[in-house]
């Protein structure tokens, strides 16, 4: 791809959405292109005089830092250490790169508006006829392939506030910078996979950590409260956990298997649970 291949797909648009890049372990075939692509779209939309650029980034460009007080909420000032996702992360090396030099650096030269969207772990439903990294997440400890649940905790949001989160940043006259996108709750794996039990005991999710000698990881606390300052509602994760495992089941990705009517009976509001109140009941 070209900066000029670009200019057609341009042509009449008022604002762009840049939400495409390759996922794969290689990064050869990731970070470059990724980068070159970012710098394409931000030269291309500045040579068609558009002044505003949305850019999808991820999570894993803000929190990635081993010198992190855990204790302390993760906001939009905050970055990864690059040499650190360069070690443990390759997935998440390639959107530092691309959000702080690909993007912002050349965006700010050419007076393009880049706005940039941080989603956490996405769930809901799936419009892809595949299983992605987002759902084998949550499917891999339903299907019995997991028989533990590993020692890490997880934020997650659902796939319509992602979307309702761009298109918020791109009508806001003011908005600017970074947008953490995430419902507020993170659960550890544990917590997870007890959330799936009592939605649906019918599969056989995992009931022992992986990690049986270290104490549970704590997971960050993501603020979401400039997306909410621009009138963003979040879906609850509950929600987003149970849409997920209905979309895997009516997809034929998931067998579906007799529910249980203890479960069922009160459906609605168990979904508007706290992830701790349910697992209280």
């Amino acid at each position: 791809m070209e900066p000029e291949t670009l200019v057609e797909a341009f042509t009449g648009c008022e604002g762009i959405f840049h939400a495409a890049s390759p996922v794969t372990d290689d990064p050869e075939k990731m970070i470059e292109p990724a980068i070159r692509g970012t710098k394409y779209v931000i030269t291309a939309a500045a040579d068609m005089g558009i002044k505003r650029v949305v850019f999808t980034s991820t999570i894993g460009t803000v929190y990635m830092n081993p010198n992190r007080d855990p204790s302390k909420p993760v906001d939009d000032t905050c970055w990864s250490d690059l040499e650190y996702c360069k070690k443990t992360a390759v997935r998440g090396t390639y959107r530092v790169v691309g959000d702080r030099g690909s993007g912002v650096e050349p965006a700010r030269q050419r007076g393009i508006e880049l706005i940039v969207v941080n989603p956490v772990l996405v769930l809901g439903p799936l419009l892809q006829p595949t299983v992605n990294a987002s759902t084998e997440h949550v499917m891999k400890y339903l299907t019995g392939s997991a028989k533990t649940y590993v020692n890490a905790a997880q934020a997650y949001v659902h796939v319509k506030d992602v979307a309702e989160a761009h298109v918020r940043v791109y009508e806001a006259p003011g908005a600017h910078g970074r947008y953490i996108c995430a419902e507020g709750t993170t659960l550890h794996r544990g917590e997870l996979c007890r959330v799936l039990g009592k939605l649906f005991p019918e599969y056989p999710v995992p009931t022992k950590c992986k990690d049986e000698v270290n104490p549970p990881v704590k997971g960050y606390k993501f603020t979401n409260q400039r997306l909410k300052d621009l009138g963003m509602e979040f879906v609850p994760v509950l929600q987003s956990i149970y849409e997920t495992v209905k979309s895997l089941q009516e997809k034929g990705m998931l067998p579906v298997l007799p529910p249980g009517d203890d479960v069922r009976d009160n459906l609605h509001e168990q979904l508007m649970m706290k992830p701790a109140q349910l697992l209280r009941n």
